[in-house]
């Protein structure tokens, strides 16, 4: 819809998250009157039985998991120690998944022991599976639907895309279990999701706007809901849908099942569980403070506005030379998001966008060629950084930082799904300097290497208590040196290496000797702009078959960083002068032409 910012409340419905309207009065419940139901269907294992107090602490320490809360089971380490019906054993069998994810194996016995709870675990944990299957189990053993009924399980999510992803998980197991289920969400016709509605389903996945929109005309009703899921719930709280769901769950029984999910744990989604949750349990997945997923290797390049667009396409130059090269680009508005898009496409890269303003039909096309490697570049806006489930994401760009270090936890979650390894590269300007403090944070919860001009914004915004140097010792800033001419970022640590972001400069460094590498010019931490020193040790630019290493720590094998690329860098910042004399053509030097592109799909005419 145009004319509404991309943290649009209501993308689906609502477009703005004022207060929903008051068509739908708020249910008085007399639990005496209401017919009763189980919920608590869990039948501990022999194995889980059998498992002492020592095994159990053990298992929840290796793997991080905190819990918070009375009479919590003990966590399952096996598939068949849930007591799931054979055939959804048969579908999980069919994935070949070795063990549960962590998530998974404290979740399961919790939820299907019908208690309330909340799940907070870095993206890509399965946290759908950790509430879909245990929701099979719930609606399993409550009476069949009648005519008129609504859904005994609703999912809501803040977005279409999380909709339907959760949708297409959905539906693989209500077809081995029988069950119906439908996604319900704005930007698409009303009629099928009504008619789904109208004949019944048992799960029914749904964004909060167009589901208001059909409980205020009658096409559905909650009142056999047992079950609900936020999932999501920090976004939909970002995105101002806290009226909204309040609307929603005022149409639900009290005593029912409410499980919360999410990656992160603010204060306002702290709140909300205090107001919807009964005597809940609590369990975390990692670290107890913000944590971004340690399998990703994350690179900061403090930088001005005016310079981004050139790192951008030298990162991506030395990207697509890579066999695995599908990134996400991500900035902060729809504009800019269509005006980055039309440029590099003009420039040949196979990019297309993705935004709120864009109707359902062209959303859906634009990130099945992304899906299928047809586009292999994605240049989104935060709609995209939530519930974008694309297995072989290897390369994150955050081309406007967030305006939290939320959304930036999740935006870098679009890659290294499911255990495997990625990278993200972030421009950060003077303009996010108050958030500098927080992304410090974030990086040493990961073991990454921090850039010292990000710690030295820190300290000059103040924040030396978070975001300064606290507790590096002075060595530690060794690590970012290089024993190039070049300097660090920049010479490979070899005088005669001339690979990756190599001797010429990377990231638009310029020739001067000791100037080398991401950005350019001498800033005060030796003499290149990431603290050059003569120490000898590597740098970004790795040499030889090491891979992402920055100076001398290294990172775990898998996401190649600047080093492992081992196409030459392009360098614009060594382009001769512009000739103010007028010269004879022979003498103005000629540019070399840009490499051919592959060719990549031309968008339809989609109808706005």
């Amino acid at each position: 819809m145009p004319g509404f910012s991309d943290r649009d409340r209501g993308r689906d419905r609502g477009y703005g998250g004022g207060p929903p309207r008051d068509r739908l009065r708020k249910k008085h419940w007399n639990l005496s009157e209401l017919p009763k139901f189980q919920k608590n269907f869990y039948q501990e294992h022999q194995d889980v039985t059998h498992r002492t107090v020592q095994e159990v602490e053990q298992f929840r320490r290796t793997k991080e998991v905190t819990v918070k809360g009375r009479e919590c089971p003990k966590p399952i380490l096996k598939f068949n120690e849930a007591t799931f019906p054979s055939y959804v054993i048969d579908v999980i069998n069919k994935h070949n998944w070795s063990d549960p994810t962590p998530i998974q194996s404290q979740g399961w016995p919790l939820a299907i022991s019908g208690k309330d709870m909340v799940g907070i675990a870095q993206t890509g944990s399965g946290k759908t599976l950790a509430y879909l299957l245990p929701a099979i189990v719930h609606i399993q053993h409550q009476p069949f639907l009648e005519h008129g009924d609504g859904p005994i399980c609703l999912v809501l999510a803040p977005t279409r895309e999380l909709a339907q992803q959760v949708q297409q998980v959905a539906a693989e197991y209500c077809r081995a279990s029988r069950l119906k289920s439908t996604c319900i969400y704005g930007g698409a016709p009303k009629g099928p999701q009504i008619r789904d509605l109208e004949r019944g389903v048992e799960i029914c996945i749904a964004t909060p706007g167009r589901l208001i929109d059909f409980l205020e005309c009658g096409k559905t009703n909650l009142s056999r809901c047992t079950y609900l899921v936020l999932d999501e719930a920090d976004r939909m709280l970002d995105m101002g849908f806290e009226p909204q769901i309040r609307k929603i769950v005022d149409q639900i029984r009290p005593d029912r099942q409410t499980l919360m999910w999410s990656a992160t744990w603010p204060k306002e989604v702290r709140q909300l569980a205090e107001d919807f949750l009964k005597d809940y349990v609590q369990i975390n997945v990692g670290a107890l403070q913000l944590s971004a997923n340690h399998n990703i290797l994350q690179i900061v390049d403090v930088c001005n506005d005016m310079e981004k667009e050139d790192k951008l396409i030298r990162l991506l130059e030395e990207i697509m030379s890579e066999k695995e090269n599908k990134t996400i680009i991500f900035v902060e508005t729809k504009r800019r998001c269509d005006e980055l898009t039309r440029r590099m496409r003009r420039d040949g890269w196979p990019a297309m966008g993705i935004h709120g303003d864009k109707s359902q039909q062209e959303r859906d096309w634009v990130l099945n060629e992304f899906k299928y490697g047809k586009a292999p570049i994605l240049v989104a806006t935060d709609v995209a950084s939530r519930g974008l489930d694309v297995e072989d994401v290897k390369f994150v760009i955050n081309y406007d930082y967030p305006n939290s270090s939320e959304d930036y936890i999740h935006r870098i979650g679009r890659t290294a799904r499911s255990q495997k390894t990625g990278t993200a590269y972030t421009f950060f300007t003077p303009n996010n300097m108050k958030q500098a403090g927080d992304l410090i944070a974030v990086l040493r919860e990961a073991n990454q290497a921090i850039n010292p001009k990000l710690l030295q914004m820190a300290e000059d915004r103040g924040g030396r208590g978070r975001g300064g140097r606290g507790g590096y010792k002075d060595d530690r800033r060794d690590r970012y040196s290089g024993g190039g001419r070049n300097g660090p970022f920049g010479g490979s640590g070899f005088r005669d290496a001339d690979r990756g972001f190599g001797s010429k400069g990377a990231f638009g460094g310029s020739k001067a000797q000791n100037s080398g590498g991401y950005g350019g010019s001498s800033d005060g931490y030796g003499n290149g702009n990431f603290g050059s020193s003569s120490n000898g040790q590597g740098n970004f630019a790795a040499a030889g078959n090491q891979v992402g290493a920055f100076g001398s720590q290294s990172f775990p094998a898998g996401p190649a960083g600047f080093g492992a690329m081992q196409r030459a860098a392009h360098n614009s910042l060594s382009h001769p002068p512009f000739p103010f004399a007028p010269q004879p053509p022979s003498q103005i030097p000629q540019l070399p032409p840009p490499p051919p592109m592959v060719p990549f799909p031309m968008p339809p005419n989609f109808p706005q």
